[in-house]
């Protein structure tokens, strides 16, 4: 678990490190790269207003858990299915550097996120969280409100699946 920084910018140190994670899996849920902008924003003026020491050295959760109760709160009231952001949305959010290695892995990126899109909705959250964000199993468990051995059943079972599909895919 992080702890806050000493330093009197640690939000902007906060937002360099988890805004663009946040950014994607908010999109990931609303559907909609804009209103995950601010889902994020939402976000981080909750941070500033809340307490140090509220957080306890669980920023990354924290942050994870604010955004995502965000993200469906925006989501309920906007009353629309969400669609997931697909590879050119993703890429809006976090551009990649180098043009021609994102060209060489462009259908197998698209292919990844099809077949994510095909997991159920509690598994391509957990998935996105795992590896788009890069928080523990502990971090899941605290955002979903599940145990940490159903986050891991959870993200073994979908990572089976892909596996087959991909395979089958290709």
């Amino acid at each position: 678990m992080e702890s806050l920084p000493d330093s009197p910018d640690w939000i902007d140190v906060a937002l360099a490190r988890y805004g663009p994670a946040l950014a994607r899996y908010a999109a990931s849920i609303v559907g909609d790269p804009d209103t995950a902008r601010d889902v994020v924003q939402d976000t981080f003026v909750r941070l500033c207003r809340a307490d140090p020491g509220q957080l306890d050295g669980h920023l990354a959760e924290w942050l994870f858990t604010v955004c995502r109760n965000r993200a469906l709160d925006m989501q309920r009231h906007h009353s629309r299915l969400t669609a997931l952001p697909g590879p050119d949305e993703i890429e809006a959010l976090h551009p990649d550097p180098s043009p021609d290695a994102a060209a060489e892995h462009h259908d197998t990126a698209r292919l990844a996120l099809e077949l994510l899109r095909s997991l159920p909705p509690r598994q391509q959250e957990v998935v996105r969280l795992k590896f788009q964000a890069g928080l523990s199993y502990a971090e899941i468990a605290g955002i979903t409100r599940l145990s940490v051995a159903n986050v891991g059943f959870i993200l073994h079972s979908a990572l089976k699946t892909l596996r087959r599909r991909m395979l089958q895919a290709l």
